[in-house]
Parts: structure tokens; sequence; C-alpha cells
């Protein structure tokens, strides 16, 4: 249950502290080198804090074309609904990759190819951590997530267009190609996402078409060596700038900075700051393998781990995106297969032990 704010002295003390930044850790601006980011953020200019907004997650999804029913004889299909799922990491798509978190847009867009061709639907973060998979009988899904809302990933033409430059310009076209291959992402966001200051059009686009609005503090600060209070305001701050423009609109996922988790961790999970209350579904590290199946017993929402979107050469490439869709693909590593029905979850007898107790009501093992 989400807690109402207190009042206006809450509103003129968050914005206070928005406009004069929080030193409770040191500078809340300080970065890692070489993580390819701008050192330097406008300040949010936040002039007062709204109702904590309920929930609402977004427009319906659109029928899947080629979908199977949902009777498919799980066995005929390989259903594993206790499989490993890749949560991809992106950053910034670019002709100028500068760093091992860059990738180039014929890298993605290869990327994306790949995994339309190899049966991968896409998933949200919500969608994947509330169970939600509604995916054909016989396809895997995927998540697709970007930190930092860098342009790179996402900008408007003069028309109101998604530019087809960007990483959603790329997602939608390898989307036209391939109808199956559902074009969303969750893109985790800090203050004047996309470089559009307080996110007015970008973040409304980005929900109105179906993707997600994720959490990844207002100043991207390392939460790992920030105090307490710097933390609770930071997520609560981002969360709220995300509310400002998307009054109503649950925000239920975040993605920790540089993958640090502060201290202690459940601060990431829920907390609240001058009555702005959050809580999130799933909290999201920066690597280095797929994350268990939300349906097995090792998964936890509040570490999911990702993979870098990474060729094979490079620093730790062995951790890569490449590196592990070659072991899902080969068996090395087993991937989660659906069975087409999002009300059971199907899967070889022989697997049954990784099962999570709580679902067993919805299991159909074969």
């Amino acid at each position: 249950m989400r807690r109402r704010p207190r009042g206006d002295r809450a509103a003129l003390v968050l914005a206070a502290i928005l406009i004069a930044g929080c030193s409770a850790a040191g500078s809340p601006h300080t970065r890692p080198p070489d993580d390819g980011e701008p050192q330097d953020r406008k300040e949010a200019g936040l002039r007062a804090v709204p109702e904590a907004p309920g929930g609402r997650a977004g427009p319906e999804r659109p029928a899947e074309e080629g979908r199977k029913p949902a009777g498919t004889d799980p066995a005929a299909v390989g259903a594993n609904e206790l499989g490993a799922v890749p949560v991809l990491m992106y950053h910034r798509v670019t002709e100028d990759a500068a760093g091992v978190d860059d990738r180039t847009p014929q890298d993605f867009r290869a990327e994306l190819e790949r995994l339309a061709r190899e049966g991968y639907v896409p998933v949200t973060a919500r969608e994947f951590t509330g169970g939600g998979i509604d995916i054909p009988a016989g396809t895997h899904p995927v998540v697709l997530t970007f930190d930092d809302s860098a342009p790179s990933q996402f900008r408007l033409d003069e028309h109101g267009r998604p530019d087809p430059d960007t990483a959603v310009g790329i997602l939608l076209e390898v989307a036209r190609r391939h109808p199956g291959f559902r074009p969303v992402a969750t893109f985790f966001v800090n203050e004047d996402p996309f470089g559009d200051p307080g996110g007015r059009k970008t973040l409304r686009w980005l929900h109105d078409n179906g993707f997600e609005i994720g959490n990844h503090t207002l100043r991207h600060t390392l939460l790992s060596e920030a105090g307490e209070e710097t933390v609770r305001w930071d997520i609560a701050a981002g969360q709220w700038a995300v509310h400002k423009v998307l009054p109503g609109v649950s925000v239920v996922s975040m993605a920790l900075p540089y993958g640090a988790a502060p201290r202690p961790g459940r601060l990431a999970a829920a907390g609240e700051y001058a009555g702005v209350a959050y809580r999130h579904q799933g909290v999201y590290l920066a690597g280095a393998g797929p994350a268990p199946s939300p349906h097995s017993a090792g998964f936890d929402p509040g570490a999911v781990p990702r993979i870098r979107s990474q060729a094979t050469a490079g620093p730790d490439a062995s951790y890569g995106s490449t590196a592990w869709l070659d072991r899902l693909s080969d068996g090395r590593a087993e991937r989660y297969t659906s069975d087409g029905d999002p009300e059971r979850i199907s899967f070889p007898r022989s697997r049954e032990h990784l099962l999570d107790p709580a679902h067993r009501d919805a299991a159909r093992p074969y």
C-alpha cells in the first residue's frame, strides 16, 4: 500500500533537497570512471511533491500473431518454464562506440535479429518479475533493458515520431520484419531522460506505446557508498520525477546504478522519503548471467541478474550476451521455453526440484 504524502511541508522539503542536492554521502554526482555517461546533470527543478500514485499497469498487450492454442502439449514444444531467461542490458547505441557498454546500431540490430530468429519474444521487466510471461508455445522470453536514458536509446523527431536511428527505432524496424517479436522494453531512467527536460514528451510516448518506465535513481548515485538518507532520497526522487509526467502509473522495476546495492539492501526494494513511497517488485543488477525463472526456487526479485550486450571480444566477453545466447541456444544452459498457457507452469518432471513451492498449484510437470 502506498502512503500519501504528508502535505505541503513534505513538498517543500523534497523540493528544496532536489534543488540543493543531497550531501549525506559526499557528492551524489560521483561516479566510477569509464562508464560512458556525462558527469554533469542539470538540477531537477521539481517544485512540489504530488500524491504518491496508485498503480496503473499501462496499455493492454496486443494479441500475438501465430499464438498456439493454450492446449498445446508441453512435451511437444519442449516446454521448460523453469529455465533461465536472458535479461539483456544496454546503455548507448551509437556509431561512436567508445566503451564496453556501447553497441553500434549495426550490432544492436544484429542482436535483435538473432533473438527473433531463435524464437525469443520480448517481455517487460514488470511482466517478468510479476510472472506474467504470456508468449506463444515453444518461444522463449527475453527482457530488453536500457540504463541511463541516453538520447541514443530514444528520441522523437519534429513530427513526434521515434528517430529510426535510435534503439527504439531499430527495435520497431526489426519487429515489423518479425511480427511475433514484440517491440517492448524497459527503460531505467534518470532525470531529464533522453535529453528531454523532465521527459515530458518521451516518457509519455514510451508509456502510451507499451514500453515500461523503470527507476534508475534521479542522480545515478553509487548507492553502495551512499548514506541511507541519500539512498531513500535518490530513489524516491527518481520515482517522483516519472510520476510528474505519468501520474497514476506505477513504477515497479528498478535497476541499481553500477549494479551496486545500498546498505541495507532492502532500501532498493521499498522505502520512503518526504512522503514519497516507493515499492519495487524487481530490482536489477548489472551482470553477469541469465536470470532464473520467476517460478523457480532460485529466483530473487531483489537481485535479478542481467547480461551486458556484448560481442565475443573485449573485457569479460565470456559473460556477455553473445556468449550467453550461444550457451542457451546449444543447451549448455537451459532456457525458459513457454507452453503457451500463462495459467500453468510446464517443465520436464526431472526439473521439478527447481520449482518454488509457492507455485505448486500451477505446476504441470510431464
